[in-house]
Formats: structure tokens, sequence, C-alpha cells
């Protein structure tokens, strides 16, 4: 179980990681449109940042009560 739900934080991360330069990217190209698509992502990439928060907080606290 623990390593299956540390191979999911790591995923969880590297999705943020993608989020973040797709969005810087997309900020690169400016423009209007640009900067639309580039703030949707960097919203998106705050909600998948804080998906990942959770799952850490979680895994420490499965391997604290030592489940």
């Amino acid at each position: 179980m623990s390593d299956t739900f540390l191979t999911v934080i790591i995923a969880a991360c590297l999705v943020v990681v993608l989020i973040l330069a797709l969005g810087i990217a997309q900020f690169g190209r400016g423009g209007v449109e640009g900067a639309k698509r580039s703030n949707k992502l960097m919203q998106a990439r705050i909600l998948a940042q804080l998906g990942a928060v959770i799952l850490v907080v979680i895994y420490v606290a499965l391997r604290k009560s030592g489940n």
C-alpha cells in the first residue's frame, strides 16, 4: 500500500510540474488569448498542487499511525 500511495504522490507532483510548464509556455506566447489560457492553466495548477499536498499529508498521517 505504501509504495502504491507513494507512486500516486509522485504522479500528482509530475502533473503539477507539467501544468506549470504548460502555463509558462503559454504565457511566453503573449497576446490576450495566451494570457487567458495561461491564467486558466495556473488556476488548474493550484488545484492540482492542493491535491498533491493533501495526498502528502494523508501519507504522513498514515505513516505516523503505523498503517
